[in-house]
């Protein structure tokens, strides 16, 4: 796997995590998170195309000192496809990436052959309870423990199920806790306050782009988990209905991180679908 820093003009200079030879896949990790985030997806698509998985502006390795918007994210993703002269990509995005995938798709629809969206939708809802201090203490505690000792079925036990990580698995499997310890929890203590800033105004200001779905003609494929409180599965399967041309699929017993839940399936449907629409990864 290749880490690139590129300066680009006008935009901020994001680190990218490039791997496989073949048509290009831009992946979109979601809040937080960062490039690595995104391996699940990569490690598998790399096999056949060019995965381009950027930490984004004010997550991971892209550090930035001042306050944006989420305008900004996409001049960072059309200056990444001119440095890496990606005149067509695919569009892999996950929660928040799958919004910046939708964006992309509506200003650049002439490179945009495709779209992949996970856990997210055009119109964001959730239905997350509220957090308690005990829910926070047994996240630290959990997710300290599963750093140490990642997939400690002792620890899921006491501690997992008990804290916030039930509002986003609901298969706790050694598999699950083990992207949590390598993938999520770095990403977390590498997003800025900046980064929070910008979604949290976005949310705030109540995007909604359902209403200008219908201009993106692109394939796409959208994925939910039934027992998604952070994006729900509705608000996915509203997205699903208002794009011209999609598949959409829900998972049951699965919620915002099922890709790490029921990875094999998920691959799977992805593969599938791509070898039923092969213009979207065709020079």
């Amino acid at each position: 796997m290749g880490s690139h820093s590129y300066p680009t003009a006008g935009a901020a200079t994001l680190n990218v995590y490039v791997q496989g030879q073949g048509f290009p896949i831009l992946a979109l990790h979601g809040h937080p998170g960062s490039g690595r985030s995104l391996s699940v997806f990569t490690n598998h698509l790399s096999r056949r195309y060019q995965t381009f998985a950027p930490d984004l502006r004010g997550y991971g390795k892209s550090r930035v000192n001042s306050n944006f918007d989420m305008q900004d994210h996409l001049n960072d993703l059309e200056a990444l496809l001119d440095r890496f002269q990606i005149e067509k990509c695919l569009v892999l995005g996950w929660s928040l990436g799958g919004i910046l995938g939708m964006e992309l798709a509506l200003r650049l629809p002439q490179r945009v052959t495709g779209l992949i969206l996970v856990a997210t939708a055009a119109r964001p809802r959730g239905n997350h309870p509220p957090i308690s201090w005990q829910d926070n203490l047994y996240t630290g505690v959990a997710a300290l423990l599963n750093c140490i000792k990642p997939s400690w079925q002792w620890n899921i036990e006491a501690f997992g199920k008990r804290s916030l990580f039930r509002y986003l698995i609901q298969q706790h499997t050694p598999m699950a806790y083990s992207y949590i310890a390598q993938d999520a929890v770095p990403a977390y203590w590498q997003t800025s306050r900046a980064a929070t800033r910008a979604l949290y105004t976005a949310i705030r200001s109540g995007y909604n782009r359902l209403t200008d779905l219908w201009q993106i003609e692109c394939p796409s494929l959208v994925l939910a988990g039934e027992q998604d409180r952070h994006i729900t599965a509705d608000s996915s399967l509203e997205t699903a209905r208002h794009l011209k041309n999609s598949q959409w699929r829900c998972y049951s017993n699965a919620a915002h991180l099922f890709p790490w839940e029921i990875t094999q399936q998920v691959l799977s449907d992805i593969d599938c679908w791509l070898d039923e629409h092969p213009q979207v990864v065709r020079f």
